[in-house]
């Protein structure tokens, strides 16, 4: 995929915070936006942040090229994130986009997307771009406990949301893999798409593998640069060591040793 890539300070439209941990920037361009799709990341220049030297990638998370603004969801986990969270409407984020390889769409009916924690957030994306080719997804999020959901109502907007917690304070009790959805005779999906964390998924492309279902994952290796050059996000597959900021981060998961 050939898209055009730019570096721009983008103007912070909006910044509302989900829940303890998790917020969303909505970031406005004075230009038109270049073509993004849902898997793309874009990575982010903290300034004023001492211990965040290096830029920091993160998910398109929604993309309204119409009023030229796309958000990210992010969880604040470090002095960067914490910086971020502070952003005011108004502040100027320099953001260098749209990066990385995008998901590709299903060629069997039926279809499914599951993601962990922060690890939903290109799932947003990803449901409204595929509810434009017509198709409505399932959608399958695990969190922690109730507490730590957030946005049950955009994703139910796109698909049939499911929701299982560790906790069982909602939805089904267990880790995302013991959801019923994954009971054989209710695994009648042509795709997966799957985002979260690498135990997970390995686990979703196993299950993916042994019923001859399509599955790709999108990978959240360490990335510096975000273009292919310093190579800190080597994932070895079977077509030889790749790049996850340029290859990836979307990987077709048959194709990775895992």
């Amino acid at each position: 995929m050939s898209v055009t890539k730019q570096v721009s300070d983008l103007t912070v439209l909006h910044n509302v915070r989900l829940n303890a941990r998790h917020f969303v920037l909505t970031l406005q361009s004075g230009h038109p936006l270049p073509a993004m799709f849902p898997g793309q990341f874009v990575q982010v220049l903290v300034k004023d942040s001492p211990s965040t030297f290096l830029r920091r990638p993160f998910s398109i998370h929604e993309a309204d090229p119409e009023n030229n603004t796309f958000n990210l969801l992010i969880q604040i986990k470090g002095e960067g994130t914490r910086h971020l969270a502070a952003l005011r409407e108004g502040d100027l984020l320099n953001v260098m986009f749209p990066l990385g390889n995008a998901f590709t769409l299903p060629s069997k009916p039926g279809v499914l997307l599951v993601g962990g924690g922060c690890g939903v957030a290109p799932l947003l994306f990803l449901s409204q771009y595929l509810n434009k080719q017509g198709i409505k997804p399932t959608i399958l999020v695990g969190f922690r406990s109730k507490d730590d959901i957030f946005e049950k109502e955009e994703y139910n907007k796109f698909g049939e949301l499911k929701i299982i917690t560790d906790d069982g304070s909602e939805g089904e009790k267990g880790l995302i893999t013991d959801h019923s959805m994954f009971q054989k005779e209710r695994l009648n999906f042509g795709k997966i798409y799957c985002c979260g964390p690498d135990p997970m998924m390995k686990s979703i492309s196993r299950i993916a593998a042994m019923h001859d279902i399509e599955c790709e994952v999108s990978l959240e290796n360490t990335m510096a640069c975000g273009f292919g050059v310093c190579l800190c996000c080597v994932t070895p597959t079977h077509e030889g060591n790749q790049r996850v900021c340029v290859e990836g981060p979307v990987f077709n998961a048959k194709h990775l040793k895992w």
